[in-house]
């Protein structure tokens, strides 16, 4: 059951907490021209002419070839950490 907290219902200061944080991952991270969805991560997303992006969704709407096909990194790519090899 829900408490009451400070004036505000539990359940909408988790859901409150919760959309802020999404907002802060999401950063400057560009969406789709077409439907305005964020890529996930590993995604491929296509930049057309005027630098146009648009996700794999809705790239078969669009006629001709992209400039080019970006994989959607995560923000932390190259500086997380990795297990090394061990040495004999």
């Amino acid at each position: 059951m829900a408490r009451r907290i400070l004036g505000i219902w539990e359940r909408d200061l988790e859901r409150e907490l919760l959309r802020q944080g999404v907002d802060d991952l999401r950063g400057g991270a560009e969406s789709c021209v077409d439907c305005g969805r964020v890529a996930l991560v590993g995604e491929h997303v296509h930049v057309f002419d005027g630098g146009r992006l648009v996700c794999e969704l809705c790239r078969p709407g669009h006629g001709g070839d992209p400039i080019r096909a970006e994989r959607v990194r995560h923000s932390e790519h190259g500086l997380a950490v990795r297990r090394r090899a061990r040495r004999p």
